[in-house]
């Protein structure tokens, strides 16, 4: 971005945006990257990174399978690297064996998902995965990352000899040890280490009388160490093993070394997308934080928010436990320049800052906290003069500085930029600083700058309302109980509600009164007016609001009427069943009454019996049959079911659906559809998708 000054971003509290991706950072180099975020000015960068971070919060909110990006990262490794005939310690093996592992385990979990996610795969696709550097390393070290005693095997010949002589030591000195325990020139502790060697611990009364070398005393001198003389000869050649342990684990780490050099590029390209990744996961993990969406870029210059938050004020209140009203709003070609009046503490600054602020969080490839219909623009410059500026250093007044700031705003602007001015033409003598508001403004709206003004002047909401490519708002103003609504309003400009504010803070109404008459009865009147149109919009709103409830408490009674209905249909249905299962039992019954009564105990009955297995069968034929029908139907019900399920879901899909991929769960726009086959846009990203795998979302 051309246009984006250290007072933008001390204005719109850009470092606080910094601050949170830092922290959500995993290594320094990220953190270096988050500290120095700014607008992007390449197009194509930005839109990359757009989708990058967006693909990743895809993921994590899919609840995709996918590895934490979670490293040391190798930045130093590589530079020892390119020295000639440098030596690698154990720790930094450590860390590339969890670099390949993670890089492996990355590209593992993209399997079915590279399509779908193609800026983010673009990071890792040129690596693949990587074996031989974690089995040459595995080859050396063990589970402790402790070099292994197969490593090599006069390493492994060493450490048994180690072992061996460390046997002997100990054989020799619990022998000792007995010994002059018996003899009583022990101290109570018996023995010692000094200096790695294993001593005893004599009486000093008695040190002549026991053969080794004295190693040291106690600070009393009570006590005196002695090696004892068997092992002297032990501990030296113990020292020299540990010599030939370093010097072979020295060439072993510097032949490993070598082995791993020769795969530089490739850790060079790892480290520099695993930092890549690093700082998409921090800004990912902002944008979870605060529920935020990729809106839809648009070539042209424009801003259309829709439920938009003040990313720190959401968080803030958040904390306290405080709701936090969001703004709609569109700036656009045929509306570049919004002029926000209203009350003092009415949210007019917020409201301004909000916009600034997504912009910015925007352009630095971040998401921003915006319902996901929401539009944005790629703009080459946001120019900010919010709140009191005053440079006692400089010398500047507030109004001196505003005016420095103006005449680089003037220079700057252009079709593309966007103007953020507070307070517009305070500072100075108001009939004379407004009249000079106003001629900028209309130097700004020449230019075809986007521009948010907040003022209180009543010549600025005139012009805005004269121009035809400007536009009045207001922050709303409860008049029955003197509180602002923190809600912006489009298409009127807005009372100061001088005076109301004044009784609200408790001003006496004489006082009140009287400032009324030293301002001229036109002001008054349109004052009273704006708050007058301002009272009955509030009305209006309410009466549209309770029409909207009144509306959904009937839809409501409906669906209970409707429920109600089906419920009693359904009872009547089985009883109606019930009747029909009663009378074919009353049937089966009576045929069974005409059985028993043809029966004759004196005659061997054959016919009888033979009509009642004859009745059995053919019943018997009538429930096999009854069982086939119903299980078909149920087939063909749910087979239907199914179809009509999958025709709606494909019926409802058109160009300009909202979609998403039912195994990434990753969120598009339809661009175009034909042979049962969809362009679908993900991001700037479009790609062709089978319209058997898309869910429908609206």
């Amino acid at each position: 971005m051309q246009h984006f000054d250290e007072h933008a971003i001390k204005d719109l509290e850009f470092d606080t945006i910094r601050e949170w991706v830092e922290n959500g950072c995993v290594q320094p180099t990220a953190r270096r990257m988050a500290a120095s975020m700014a607008p992007i000015s390449n197009h194509a960068n930005l839109l990359t990174e757009l989708a990058r971070v967006n693909q990743f919060v895809q993921i994590r909110r899919g609840g995709v399978s996918f590895p934490a990006i979670d490293f040391e990262e190798i930045e130093d490794e590589v530079k020892l690297l390119q020295l000639r005939d440098s030596m690698l310690l154990e720790e930094s093996f450590k860390r590339i064996f969890r670099v390949c592992e993670l890089i492996n385990e990355m590209i593992t979990a993209f399997e079915g998902m590279k399509e779908a996610l193609p800026d983010l795969w673009s990071l890792l696709d040129q690596l693949g995965i990587q074996k031989e550097i974690p089995d040459a390393i595995l080859a050396v070290f063990d589970s402790k990352w402790q070099i292994a005693d197969h490593a090599s095997p006069e390493l492994s010949h060493i450490r048994q000899q180690i072992a061996s002589v460390r046997r002997q030591i100990t054989r020799n000195f619990q022998k000792v040890l007995k010994e002059y325990q018996g003899k009583g020139f022990l101290g109570d502790t018996g023995e010692a280490y000094i200096n790695e060697r294993r001593v005893l611990a004599i009486y000093t009364t008695h040190k002549r009388k026991v053969s080794g070398i004295v190693t040291g005393s106690s600070k009393t001198g009570a006590l005196t160490y002695i090696e004892p003389e068997i092992n002297i000869q032990l501990s030296f050649e113990l020292e020299a093993l540990f010599d030939d342990e370093r010097r072979e684990v020295r060439r072993i780490l510097q032949q490993l070394t070598n082995a791993i050099r020769g795969h530089l590029p490739y850790l060079r390209s790892a480290q520099k997308s695993l930092t890549i990744f690093d700082f998409i996961q921090a800004k990912s993990r902002v944008a979870l934080d605060l529920d935020a969406n990729l809106p839809t870029i648009s070539d042209e210059p424009l801003i259309d928010l829709v439920d938009a938050f003040h990313p720190i004020l959401f968080r803030n209140n958040r904390a306290k436990g405080k709701k936090t009203l969001p703004q709609t709003l569109k700036i656009d070609t045929q509306h570049r320049i919004l002029v926000i009046s209203g009350p003092n503490a009415g949210g007019k600054s917020i409201t301004m800052k909000t916009i600034g602020l997504l912009q910015a969080m925007f352009q630095s490839g971040m998401l921003v906290p915006v319902h996901e219909r929401s539009q944005m623009s790629i703009l080459s410059g946001i120019l900010t003069d919010i709140g009191d500026n005053q440079s006692i250093e400089n010398q500047l007044s507030t109004y001196s500085y505003r005016l420095r700031r103006m005449k680089h705003f003037l220079e700057a602007a252009n079709r593309r930029s966007l103007v953020l001015l507070d307070e517009f033409g305070t500072g100075s003598d108001p009939d004379l600083g407004g009249a000079l508001a106003e001629v900028f403004f209309e130097a700004l709206y020449r230019k075809k700058s986007f521009g948010v003004i907040t003022t209180h002047y009543a010549n600025i909401k005139l012009k805005a309302a004269e121009l035809p490519h400007a536009i009045n708002g207001c922050m709303l103003f409860d008049t029955a109980s003197l509180l602002p609504l923190y809600q912006l309003s489009l298409g009127q400009p807005g009372s100061s509600f001088t005076f109301e504010v004044a009784e609200m803070n408790g001003i006496p109404k004489e006082l009140i009164a009287d400032a009324k008459k030293k301002l001229s009865r036109q002001k008054v009147k349109m004052d009273e007016l704006l708050s007058s149109l301002q009272e009955e919009k509030n009305r209006y709103s309410k009466m549209s609001k309770d029409a909207e409830q009144a509306a959904s408490v009937a839809g409501a009674a409906i669906e209970d009427f409707e429920r109600m209905k089906l419920r009693f249909e359904t009872k009547l249905q089985k009883q109606q069943e019930s009747i029909e299962k009663n009378n074919k039992f009353m049937v089966l019954g009576k045929k069974m009454d005409g059985f028993i009564a043809a029966w004759n105990p004196r005659k061997k009955n054959a016919d009888v019996l033979e009509e009642v297995k004859k009745f059995i069968v053919v019943e018997k034929n009538k429930i096999e049959d009854h069982r086939k029908e119903e299980a078909i139907k149920r087939q063909v019900s749910k087979e239907k079911k199914i179809q009509e399920q999958a025709d709606y879901q494909l019926e409802k899909i058109q160009p300009g659906s909202l979609v998403k991929l039912e195994k990434t769960r990753q969120t598009g726009t339809v661009m175009s559809i034909e042979n049962q086959e969809a362009i679908v846009a993900f991001g700037h990203f479009k790609t062709r998708v089978d319209l058997k795998k898309l869910i429908f979302i609206q």
